[in-house]
């Protein structure tokens, strides 16, 4: 079988799940600051073990680590209908990281990129899937409770210092 043909029937991947997920891989490290953190891509996917596990201690690993699984879907509380809401949160309310497209391991499969494309990847070093600090619009984009914003939020306002009201006003 081709590798095309392989891609085309493979699932779907989240590449923000929890390391517990069956046919879970690492594929990066969190780096910079808690204010601005910076995923770093491994060279290539690597397989979920206690001993990767313990290297992310004292901190959780996805507080250290990005993982990718096959998407649950709509058992996951962030699919509304047949898409991802988190990842259509994350391209309308935050702000690009990147100008250029990042390399990525997970690309061909990853859900955010087969339904937001570049815009999704250009977000995607950001996210931290266990952030203790996220922004205002990164704790609303996280919500599975929140509704999806109609529209992206001008430039201007998707910084740290954006706040809820900012948010509610546009989606009025």
């Amino acid at each position: 079988m081709s590798q095309a043909s392989t891609l085309s029937t493979a699932p779907s991947l989240c590449p923000s799940s929890d390391p517990g997920v069956p046919g879970c891989v690492a594929f990066g490290v969190v780096l910079g600051s808690a204010e601005q953190p910076r995923l770093r891509q491994f060279e290539a996917p690597l397989p979920v073990s206690d001993d990767l596990l313990a290297m992310a201690g004292p901190a959780r690993p996805t507080e250290v680590f990005r993982f990718a699984a096959p998407c649950a879907c709509g058992a996951c509380p962030n699919f509304q209908g047949d898409r991802c809401g988190l990842v259509t949160k994350i391209v309308r309310l935050l702000p690009a990281t990147t100008e250029d497209l990042p390399p990525c391991l997970i690309r061909p499969q990853c859900r955010w990129w087969q339904e937001e494309g570049q815009a999704a990847c250009l977000r995607c070093p950001e996210v931290v899937t266990d952030n203790p600090n996220p922004s205002a619009l990164m704790r609303l984009a996280c919500d599975p409770s929140s509704p999806i914003p109609a529209l992206a939020l001008p430039p201007a306002e998707r910084k740290k210092g954006t706040t809820l009201k900012t948010y509610e006003d546009s989606s009025a």
